[in-house]
């Protein structure tokens, strides 16, 4: 059985947190945004095709995230109080605006208009969109202001939102043992290749 990593924030750290969000094709979560059903199905469902607004989940509580490297197998969560104060300090911070494509390409204009902490099944907000994401998810909506990226939404080439960010020694420690025998440059591409999908 493969060992699980809680994801705590870092609260006397400057740097701990939500840095960006990225459009992705390949959601960590597992999880689309409002344009899109499930990984394995895709079925666009627009917010507003004027103002360019998806939704959809930006983390997802206790929900267990595959990762792998150099043959190390392990997953992390997020606890609801963890995904909590995660999107806190993202507006506190002022990152609202700070989104990438595909955790590589940094985008211009994009901004989240829209950001709660899913309290409700039936009465949530998603859920007339047909999100069935738990209680305790951190749900966004985006406003996409490039055409090329959102007509990328439109048809499938990004399927989700995917964080960026820094958060606790304990996974660190764990990174540290994945990244010995490694240059300094080395190990922060195999430290960034770990942690762009959380």
């Amino acid at each position: 059985m493969l060992k699980v990593y809680e994801v705590l924030i870092e609260t006397l750290n400057a740097h701990s947190g939500v840095n960006a969000i990225s459009l992705v094709d390949k959601p960590a979560i597992d999880s689309n945004w409002i344009a899109l059903a499930k990984q394995t199905k895709f079925e666009f469902k627009e917010i507003d095709g004027h103002k360019h607004i998806l939704m959809g989940a930006a983390l997802i509580p206790n929900k267990p995230i595959y990762r792998s490297m150099e043959g190390n197998e392990f997953y992390i969560m997020f606890s609801k109080d963890t995904i909590r104060l995660a999107s806190e300090l993202f507006f506190k911070e002022g990152k609202q605006s700070e989104t990438t494509e595909q955790h590589e390409v940094t985008l211009k204009g994009n901004t989240v208009v829209e950001s709660w902490i899913k309290e409700d099944m039936e009465k949530d907000k998603s859920a007339i969109y047909g999100l069935s994401d738990p209680v305790g998810t951190w749900m966004i909506s985006m406003k996409i202001e490039d055409k090329k990226t959102y007509e990328k939404a439109k048809n499938g080439e990004l399927n989700g939102f995917s964080i960026e960010g820094y958060f606790n020694p304990q996974i660190r420690e764990e990174l540290s043992k994945f990244t010995k025998q490694k240059t300094p440059a080395e190990k922060i591409e195999a430290i960034k290749e770990l942690l762009e999908d959380v």
